[in-house]
């Protein structure tokens, strides 16, 4: 049976069915020094920063396994845990304080969602313009802006909806983007363009085959915010049940490279240049 992937129509008006994904939950990739000061990654998992995953009705099943997997095989080490409301973990300023990464998966359309998660909209801002990082992918991206948390100087859209845009529907397909201006595929089901207003601070990591940008990192406050509008945490059994192939094979550097540009205090990439 063909799984879908998250419907993310603006306007609601095509019903996607929810994804329903075995996630692999391998080991955590090799420890680096973080950029963000005065934490770093040592052995011991309790040491490792914690990188909180929202999982509920706001995202599709198995999207979040599939972001934790992400961030735990970062070379960063990250610990995940899971936040939503059948969690024992909750979105709350308390539980935000304790972590370096706030990530918002894939899912449906975006106003329900929003629905569900308008209420803890202040925590996650208040958490990010101190100095948190917030990972938004495909949904997660369009949360990002408005209706949503409002964490980016800018504008999402449908990519499907642009001029020149290689897909017009709502399938699950493999597309084409430029990832630091190099040619790579990655798994896509009706992602969002990420348009950064005139001089806000950020970067394009990747832009779709039209030039529209597929990923971005920009600064809110003292944080940072990387957004993506594919998805680079696909493994394998999203291909599989989609019946979709990726030319390069199923890799995450580029998952990895979102990651540590969000991330990582030093890395240059804010440098829209």
């Amino acid at each position: 049976m063909r799984r879908t992937g998250p419907g993310l129509l603006l306007d609601g008006t095509q019903k996607i069915s929810r994804r329903r994904l075995v996630i692999g939950l391998g080991a955590a990739g090799g420890l680096a020094t973080l950029g963000w000061a005065g934490v770093s990654a040592v052995t011991g998992d309790r040491d490792r920063p914690l990188a909180l995953v929202y999982r509920g009705p706001a995202a599709c099943s198995g999207c979040a396994e599939a972001v934790a997997a992400l961030l735990r095989s970062a070379p960063a080490g990250f610990r995940t845990e899971y936040c939503g409301p059948d969690e024992r973990r909750q979105i709350s300023r308390q539980t935000l304080a304790e972590a370096v990464v706030y990530a918002q998966p894939g899912g449906g359309h975006v106003n329900p969602a929003w629905r569900r998660l308008r209420g803890h909209a202040e925590d996650i801002r208040d958490f990010v313009h101190n100095g948190g990082h917030y990972l938004g992918f495909c949904l997660g991206a369009y949360l990002a802006a408005r209706p949503g948390f409002g964490l980016i100087n800018g504008e999402v859209g449908q990519y499907i909806r642009t001029e020149g845009a290689s897909v017009d529907n709502a399938d699950d397909t493999v597309i084409q983007v430029r990832w630091r201006g190099r040619p790579r595929y990655l798994y896509f089901q009706d992602g969002p363009t990420l348009n950064l207003a005139p001089g806000a601070p950020g970067t394009v990591l990747a832009t779709y085959d039209n030039g529209a940008a597929a990923a971005v990192v920009t600064t809110f406050g003292a944080g940072r915010v990387g957004l993506v509008g594919p998805h680079p945490e696909a493994d394998r059994s999203w291909y599989a049940e989609a019946q979709l192939t990726n030319p390069e094979g199923v890799r995450f550097d580029l998952g990895h490279d979102l990651i540590r540009s969000t991330v990582d205090a030093t890395s240059p990439t804010l440098d829209r240049g």
